[in-house]
């Protein structure tokens, strides 16, 4: 396994992150799903208490039980859900951080968590009250490090300079290079880590079915999938290089990959094996869909 510092944190976390959400509710293979990725080396697992009303958390934290210690454990708060079950709604208020973060420590059997990040965020946000909620979990030793998860730059760029954050966690991928435009420069200039996801678009560069996605036409969409598949070589097949294309960007931490069959697993591990993209194949790659960029939330 290939491990990347989190940021400036000192976490070394594994280049391929155990994305929790796919887990299927009590599957009786999740255990092994668990017990084999962290035997394969894979040690960063990412979860949030809005996935499956904080169940995710629940059955996480039973399949780390005894193996606490060997991993890096991440989640997310900020979608409160609402009593009657019918939904969530935003709240990034420093009283409920202070008070979510007991129910995903009890939830996920741990005194600490490792990253917490704030699932979301808003300008509009009393930004300075997470930040001080975060750093107040900090120093009482119920989290090592925060983070946010955000695709929105002007909030990330308010992070990045007004607080401590240690990562940010966004979607990117060669059909969603938004990121490139601002985000991942600016993030590595101030040594913050970047989490990916969405490295596969949801299967359009494997094998789904052509479709528009994110302001590319389907036929474009093709177009992706097939140079995916062109620049993939003996020793990497399409999986493998639609997340070196990604691995490829220096400033990217780890790329968390929405897990929850053995097959999927199977497929995220020999990604730190296969070889990395050369810049000719990089190249090939942007030439084949042209860079989307933010619509809104820009700077």
């Amino acid at each position: 396994m290939e491990y990347r510092t989190l940021g400036k944190s000192g976490l070394q976390i594994s280049a391929i992150g155990f994305g929790c959400m796919s887990l299927q509710p009590d599957a009786p293979h999740n255990q092994q799903l668990i017990d084999k990725a962290i035997e394969k080396g894979i040690n960063f697992f990412d979860t949030a208490d809005l996935y499956a009303k904080g169940m995710n958390e629940r059955m996480l934290g039973s399949y780390l039980k005894g193996k606490r210690r060997d991993v890096i454990l991440a989640t997310k708060v900020g979608n409160q859900w609402r009593e009657d079950g019918s939904g969530w709604d935003w709240n990034a208020s420093k009283e409920y951080i202070l008070s979510a973060i007991e129910d995903s420590l009890q939830r996920l059997g741990t005194d600490y968590i490792d990253l917490y990040q704030l699932h979301g965020g808003m300008l509009e946000d009393r930004k300075e009250e997470v930040v001080e909620a975060f750093e107040l979990l900090q120093r009482q030793g119920k989290i090592r490090y925060y983070g946010i998860s955000s695709i929105r730059p002007n909030v990330i760029d308010w992070y990045v300079r007004h607080s401590s954050i240690a990562s940010v966690m966004m979607q990117y991928s060669l059909l969603d290079r938004r990121p490139e435009e601002h985000c991942l420069d600016l993030l590595q200039q101030h040594q913050v880590g970047v989490l990916a996801r969405g490295s596969l678009a949801g299967g359009l560069l494997i094998n789904k079915q052509p479709q528009d996605y994110l302001g590319h036409f389907a036929t474009v969409v093709e177009q992706g999938a097939t140079a995916i598949r062109e620049q993939s070589v003996t020793h990497r097949d399409s999986v493998q290089t639609a997340i070196r294309y990604v691995l490829s960007n220096a400033a990217i931490s780890s790329v968390v990959v929405g897990i929850r069959t053995a097959q999927q697993l199977q497929e995220a591990l020999l990604v730190p094996a296969a070889p990395d993209l050369t810049a000719e194949e990089i190249a090939a790659l942007q030439d084949a869909v042209p860079a989307n960029f933010y619509e809104q939330h820009r700077l």
